[in-house]
C-alpha cells in the first residue's frame, strides 16, 4: 500500500488540452501484492537468484534494528519525503528520468566556425551538455531503467518470500510507521532496490547530475528508517541487490551499439543507397549552417524483443518516389493544411510536438503508462514490470524506426517549400517517429489495460495526425509508421505473454 500523494495528471488526453493539474490521489492497497512475482521470468537475469541476497540475522538482531526505530524522531521535512517516496519508489523515479530527459533534450548549437560539437560523454557538463537527450536516447535511457527495475524487484520479491520476514510494525505492534503496511515481507527493501537500481542507471545515461541523484539516493534509501516500515539490514541488503542487478543491466548497455550510432562516414552510403532506389531528391538539412544527420546509425543498436533478421523482415515498405501521383497527392494535402488549418489541427500539433525541452515522445507514453498503473493499482513488481514492456517497446521502436530512416533516407515536406511551426527534426522523414513510438507504446497498454484500449489506439492516431497537421511528414510517413510501431509492440505483448505474470 502506498500514500499516492500528487500526480500529475494530464487533462484531456484526446482534446489536445495540454494543461496539467496536481491532482490527489488517495492511498490505496495493490489490487495484487503479487507473491509469486518472485518467479516471473526477468530481462537481464537468468534467475530471479542470480544476485545473491544473504540469509537474515538473528531474530534477537532483528529485534533489536526494530527496537531502534523507536528512537527515531521524524523532522517536517523527513515526512514530507516520506510522503513523496510514499507514492512509490518506480513512479518518483520514472519522473525523474523524465524530468532530466527534458533538461537535456536540447540540440547542439553551431559554434562561430559554423560546426555543431558532439556532446561529449567524458565532460557531461561542457557545452553542448551530454547527452543530447532526443527521442531515441530517452526512449533506450527509460528501457534500461524500466529493466533494471524490474529485473531488480523480481529478484527482490523471490528473497523477501524465501526469507519472509515480517514488517517490523508487525513484529511489534508499538510501531507506528507513517505509511500502510501490507502483508509483503520487509526483507530485501523494495523502495532501496529500486533506489539504487535506478541511480545506476540514470547516472550512467546522465552522468552530470551525479549530485542531483546522489542527493535523491540518500533521501530514498532513508525513506523506510523514517516511515518506520524497514530497518537498516532491509535497505542494505536491498541497495546491494539493486546495484548488481543494475550492473548487469549496464553490461548490456554498455555493447548494445549506442556508442556508434553517431557515425557519421556511413552517411555517404546512405545517400548513395537511397538513389539506386529512385530517389531523386534525398533528405537534406534545412538548418542555416547545414547540421550533420541525427544518429545516422542509431537502426543498428540492439534490439529487446526482436533480432535484427526480424527487424528487417518488418521493415516498411518503400514510400513513394517524389513526383509520383502517389507522392503528389500526398503533397498536395499538406499544401491544403498549409493554407487552411483549422485551429484543432494546429492545436494537435502543438500538443503532440514533444520537442526541445520536453521529455519527448517516448517520456509522453511512459507517463501515460505511470498513470494507468496507479489507476490500476498496481503494485511495485507489477508497475515495473508494465514500465518494462512499454519501454523496451518504445526503444525497439525508435531503432526500428531510424533504421527505416536511413535505409530510404527519404526527404521531408520543407524541401518541397512547406513550413513547419513544431520544429524541424533533423533527420529523414519516412517513417515517422511519433507515429512509430505511439502505436508501440499504445499496442502494449492496449494489452496490459484493455478498457482503455480505445482511448490509448485514439491517442496513438493523434499522435500520428500531429505530424501531418504541422506539416512536419507526410500521410505516408504516419500511416506506415503507425502499421510499423503496432507490429513491434505486438512482439513485446507477445512477450509478455509468456513471463509468466499473467
Amino acid at each position: 500500500m502506498r500514500y499516492m500523494l500528487s500526480l500529475w495528471i494530464l487533462l484531456g488526453l484526446v482534446s489536445c488540452d495540454k494543461s496539467v493539474s496536481e491532482s490527489i490521489i488517495e492511498p490505496y492497497s495493490p489490487a495484487k501484492v503479487d507473491e509469486a512475482a518472485g518467479n516471473w521470468k526477468t530481462f537481464i537475469l537468468t534467475n530471479p537468484t542470480e544476485v545473491v541476497v544473504p540469509a537474515l540475522n538473528s531474530d534477537a538482531a532483528y529485534k533489536k534494528e526494530v527496537d531502534s526505530l523507536k528512537s527515531i524522531e521524524v523532522t517536517a521535512s523527513q515526512k514530507a519525503a516520506v510522503l513523496y517516496w510514499g507514492a512509490g519508489a518506480v513512479l518518483r523515479w520514472n519522473e525523474i528520468a523524465r524530468e532530466l530527459a527534458a533538461r537535456y533534450n536540447i540540440p547542439p548549437a553551431a559554434n562561430a566556425a559554423g560546426v555543431y560539437p558532439v556532446p561529449n560523454a567524458a565532460d557531461p557538463l561542457a557545452d553542448p551538455k551530454f547527452p543530447f537527450a532526443n527521442p531515441p536516447y530517452t526512449a533506450r535511457a527509460l528501457a534500461y531503467l524500466s529493466v533494471a527495475q524490474y529485473d531488480a524487484l523480481v529478484s527482490a520479491w523471490k528473497y523477501k518470500y524465501q526469507y519472509n520476514r515480517p514488517a517490523p510494525s508487525v513484529l511489534d505492534a508499538s510501531i507506528k510507521p507513517l505509511l500502510p503496511v501490507s502483508t509483503l515481507p520487509a526483507y530485501p527493501s523494495e523502495d532501496a532496490v529500486v533506489a539504487q537500481a535506478s541511480y545506476v542507471i540514470l547516472l550512467a545515461m546522465f552522468p552530470g547530475e551525479g549530485p542531483f541523484l546522489a542527493a535523491k539516493l540518500a533521501e530514498a534509501k532513508n525513506v523506510p528508517l523514517w516511515a518506520k516500515t524497514n530497518v537498516n539490514s532491509d535497505v542494505i541488503a536491498g541497495a546491494n541487490l539493486g546495484a548488481a542487478v543494475a550492473a548487469k543491466v549496464m553490461a548490456r548497455a554498455k555493447t548494445d551499439g549506442m556508442s556508434a550510432s553517431n557515425n557519421q562516414s556511413i552517411v555517404p552510403d546512405m545517400i548513395a543507397h537511397a538513389k539506386s532506389l529512385g530517389f531523386t531528391t534525398v533528405w537534406a538539412s534545412q538548418e542555416l549552417p547545414a547540421r550533420p544527420p541525427m544518429l545516422p546509425n542509431y537502426g543498428a543498436v540492439k534490439t529487446w524483443n526482436f533480432d535484427r533478421t526480424t527487424l528487417e523482415s518488418i521493415r516498411p515498405a518503400i514510400p513513394y518516389l517524389p513526383g509520383s501521383e502517389a507522392f503528389n497527392k500526398d503533397l498536395a494535402e499538406l499544401q491544403t493544411i498549409n493554407k487552411t488549418q483549422t485551429r484543432e489541427q494546429a492545436a494537435i500539433a502543438n500538443y503532440w510536438a514533444d520537442g526541445p525541452g520536453s521529455y519527448t515522445p517516448p517520456g509522453h507514453w511512459h507517463r501515460y503508462a505511470c498513470e494507468a498503473g496507479v489507476d490500476a493499482k498496481y503494485s511495485e513488481v507489477r508497475m515495473a514490470r508494465m514500465l518494462a514492456y512499454v519501454g523496451t517497446a518504445l526503444m525497439d521502436a525508435g531503432v526500428a524506426c531510424w533504421e527505416t530512416k536511413y535505409f530510404y533516407y527519404s526527404p521531408r515536406p520543407q524541401q518541397f517549400d512547406l513550413k513547419t511551426s513544431v520544429g524541424l527534426p533533423n533527420f529523414p522523414s519516412y517513417t515517422s517517429g511519433h507515429s512509430t513510438f505511439s502505436f508501440a507504446a499504445a499496442a502494449v497498454l492496449a494489452d496490459f489495460f484493455p478498457d482503455r484500449a480505445n482511448t490509448f489506439m485514439a491517442n496513438a492516431q493523434q499522435a500520428s495526425d500531429s505530424r501531418v497537421y504541422g506539416l512536419i511528414h507526410f500521410r505516408v510517413d504516419c500511416t506506415m509508421g503507425g502499421k510499423h510501431g503496432k507490429t513491434i509492440g505486438d512482439y513485446a505483448v507477445q512477450r509478455a505473454k509468456s513471463d509468466g505474470a499473467n
